[in-house]
């Protein structure tokens, strides 16, 4: 049986909810990281994977001119990383650097990966797509890394930024 309720309290219902890192260099040459809930694959072949970003923040113009991304699966030793990488913009602060997040370089893109997220996608823009007050971000992905330690991901579990980590199956 279903009941009609307003979208605020059906929406609550996703929870645990998937999030991922996107890093782009913005035209500062900056590596600017942002905690993304809103993730999907949308091809396996070739592989591809997409993001939204609000319209209102900085890292859609870091996207916007780099047309090259990653998207790191943070661990669940990163959630001070996440929550300072959704809450903070990269117009007025290095989050990398303030966070002292560990980095490697990329290897096909102009980009960094997470050295101790779970897994690193390293994605050239094919295609963007204007949804409501978001922006959808398709990447091909051009290389993929995982940890070689076994990493549980990061996720948000609740309302207010609460996360987690659960166990792979």
């Amino acid at each position: 049986m279903q009941r009609q309720v307003s979208y605020p309290q059906a929406i609550i219902s996703k929870y645990p909810e998937q999030i991922v890192i996107g890093i782009a260099r913005d035209s500062k040459g900056t590596h600017n990281p942002i905690t993304l809930g809103w993730t999907m694959i949308v091809s396996h072949e070739p592989p591809m994977m997409a993001v939204a970003i609000g319209k209102t923040r900085y890292s859609l113009e870091a996207f916007r001119h780099a047309r090259e991304f990653v998207i790191a699966f943070p661990s669940e030793h990163q959630q001070d990383e996440a929550m300072l990488f959704g809450t903070k913009s990269g117009r007025d602060l290095d989050k990398l650097a303030a966070a002292g997040c560990p980095v490697i370089p990329a290897g096909k893109i102009d980009s960094v990966l997470l050295a101790d997220a779970v897994a690193n996608f390293e994605c050239r823009l094919t295609a963007e797509l204007e949804a409501g007050d978001h922006v959808i971000f398709v990447g091909q992905i051009v290389c993929s890394h995982v940890n070689d330690k076994p990493l549980n991901r990061l996720y948000t579990v609740g309302e207010g930024y609460k996360m987690a980590g659960l166990p792979r199956s």
